[in-house]
């Protein structure tokens, strides 16, 4: 018996008891009662009748990996090799990178319940609720070396935030991987981007797109989190993770296909139209060195644009943080 199959039972809206649902999974009701604790303890709040048994608080919609590709386009599903759904990973990156390993990878798709050892970029840890988020990573192949891939991170934003404007979410991009919740003139973060690459830095390249996307976020998570953040629910409460994992891999089957091509440059535009920060002070932080400068927008390599007094600055990602001054 797993979580997800627990879940499964739990979500159709009814009570279900402890002996019913050890006949269903096939053990018996102490395992039951073990696996239901587990729930309580990953904040999926349950409700207990007495006589009646056990069902979910609120419904979790769990990914439906052959209900996201029949929805796909026949051109997306000619592009996609092949499509994971996991239970639990350490990493969907770590999957695909694996992968790649083994001769496989390319335009493949991963997507997780949970994640063990999720992490962002900078190897921060990435916390992510069970079943509430979207664990997305999609492996592609590229021929003519990291330098053709300047700005993917910076178009995947594009992408994240195009997907989220058709369902009424306010979005905002911060350079170089993030993804915000616009609410007023306050942001909060809502998906982050991890790119892994592996290969040749002049020939045949593989990286991994990694995003993180906070579906919905239990109260008692986003306290323990030492920045502002925020869920798609949060502005737009119908949406479906299975719809948005389709419009997602969609999109990024789309723009991975094309973009050893077209680059970075077509994409500019769309990313300073979201651009957080335009023309306010930040602070720019590159290891020991801090120093305060006025963001404008990015260029056709995916450089942030920063001018400090008279002297014009070319960011290149990297081990920069570049910072909104309170």
């Amino acid at each position: 018996m797993t979580i997800g199959e627990l879940i499964r039972l739990l979500s159709d809206g009814g009570y279900h008891s402890g002996e019913q649902l050890g006949e269903r999974l096939g053990v018996t009701r102490t395992a039951v009662w073990k696996q239901l604790k587990k729930l309580e303890a990953m904040d999926i709040p349950l409700e207990a009748v007495k006589g009646r048994g056990y069902r979910l608080a609120s419904p979790i919609e769990l990914l439906d990996g052959p209900a996201i590709v029949a929805s796909l386009s026949r051109e997306s599903r000619r592009h996609l090799a092949r499509l994971f759904i996991e239970e639990t990973l350490p990493s969907t990156n770590g999957f695909l990178r694996d992968r790649f390993l083994h001769g496989a990878g390319h335009a493949e798709v991963c997507l997780a319940e949970s994640q063990t050892a999720g992490k962002g970029r900078r190897g921060r840890q990435w916390v992510s609720p069970w079943g509430r988020s979207l664990l997305l990573s999609i492996g592609w192949r590229f021929q003519g070396g990291a330098s053709v891939l300047e700005g993917l991170s910076l178009a995947v934003g594009v992408v994240i935030a195009r997907v989220l404007e058709r369902h009424g979410v306010n979005v905002a991009l911060k350079w170089p991987n993030d993804v915000l919740l616009e609410t007023g003139q306050s942001y909060s973060k809502l998906a982050g981007i991890l790119l892994e690459l592996s290969g040749d830095a002049e020939g045949p390249c593989e990286v991994v797109v990694g995003i993180g996307l906070n579906v919905a976020l239990p109260e008692s998570l986003r306290a323990g989190i030492d920045q502002p953040v925020a869920a798609v629910l949060d502005q737009a409460p119908g949406v479906s993770r299975n719809s948005l994992a389709t419009e997602l891999i969609e999109e990024l089957l789309d723009l991975l296909s094309g973009f050893e091509n077209s680059g970075f440059g077509p994409w500019r535009e769309a990313w300073n139209e979201r651009n957080a920060y335009a023309g306010q002070d930040v602070d720019i932080i590159q290891g020991a060195r801090r120093y305060v400068a006025v963001a404008d927008g990015v260029d056709v390599a995916g450089n942030l644009i920063v001018r400090r007094d008279d002297e014009v600055l070319r960011l290149v990602g990297g081990e920069i943080s570049v910072r909104v001054r309170p």
